[in-house]
């Protein structure tokens, strides 16, 4: 991996770096962090007083308050703990455009970095044969690391369907998840995905990646298609009635998907490859309030 070209140049390192995840999500992490929870700890942020109690830690006595109020009173302060954050990639044959899935990397991998800047703990996986998880660290070190891993994905070529394998690819303990996919499973299966999804982070997150050829092919006359997933062709006329009834057809499977995150409290933005990385991370994300 020393020779291997990186999917994110320096200067976007250097952007992200500014960024951190945004979440109302309870924190659930055991371990420091850099974000606070919603229970009392013992970081170095001071948060109030509260009377004391039998039982209380004698060492978090305020013996300047007893001087001057002659009551006890401990001090209480803001618990830091870490955000687990998981990525689960949609690694299968339709997502094997090449601007789709560079583009699609470069997304997974800024949010990697996102978490990993800010000492939180980050796993990623993507669905293949044997649903491993090929990264789970914790801390800025392993961003060059975590980097080279989503670099060297460098095909999307995974069988069978993504909303019926990712699920065998997520670990249970994440604070926030992020489904980086194109959405264009059947939505039957995209429903027995999503349901099952709130059981292993408490704020889900879907980021479709779509192509302007996707949502408005510029195909004409006779054409030869080809199913990325099940290699098999048609042999189609392209014509301004077969464009109408794909974009009806392509609308419907969007509202149908978007109304299907809504229902399981899936939060779900979709992002254009053509408006580039920039458009994605500083507008889109940022705007959702997905990153602060």
């Amino acid at each position: 991996m020393k020779n291997q070209k990186l999917i994110l140049p320096d200067e976007w390192v250097s952007k992200i770096s500014r960024l951190s995840i945004a979440t109302s999500s309870k924190l659930r992490g055991q371990h420091k962090g850099g974000n606070r929870s919603q229970r009392f700890g013992a970081s170095l942020d001071f948060s109030d007083f509260r009377e004391y109690t039998l039982g209380d830690d004698v060492r978090q006595v305020d013996w300047n308050v007893y001087a001057r109020m002659e009551k006890y009173f401990i001090k209480r302060f803001l618990d830091e703990q870490e955000m687990r954050v998981h990525i689960l990639l949609d690694a299968t044959r339709s997502m094997g455009e090449e601007k789709k899935w560079v583009f699609a990397r470069q997304v997974a991998s800024a949010i990697g970095l996102m978490v990993l800047n800010r000492d939180d703990r980050l796993s990623f996986s993507y669905v293949n044969e044997t649903n491993t998880l090929p990264f789970r660290r914790k801390g800025a070190t392993y961003r060059k690391h975590f980097l080279q891993i989503v670099s060297s994905l460098e095909k999307a070529n995974g069988t069978g369907s993504f909303a019926r394998e990712g699920i065998k690819a997520l670990p249970k303990d994440s604070t926030v998840l992020f489904v980086i996919t194109d959405g264009l499973e059947p939505i039957g299966e995209w429903e027995k995905f999503f349901k099952r999804l709130p059981r292993f982070a408490g704020d889900i997150r879907c980021i479709q990646i779509v192509t302007q050829d996707e949502l408005n092919p510029s195909y004409t006359g006779d054409v030869r298609l080809i199913d990325a997933e099940t290699g098999r062709d048609v042999n189609v006329s392209v014509s301004n009635r077969v464009l109408a009834s794909y974009g009806k057809s392509q609308e419907m499977h969007e509202t149908e998907l978007d109304a299907l995150a809504n229902r399981f409290g899936i939060r779900k933005i979709q992002l254009v490859v053509e408006d580039g990385l920039q458009n994605a991370i500083f507008h889109k994300m940022l705007k959702s309030h997905w990153v602060q």
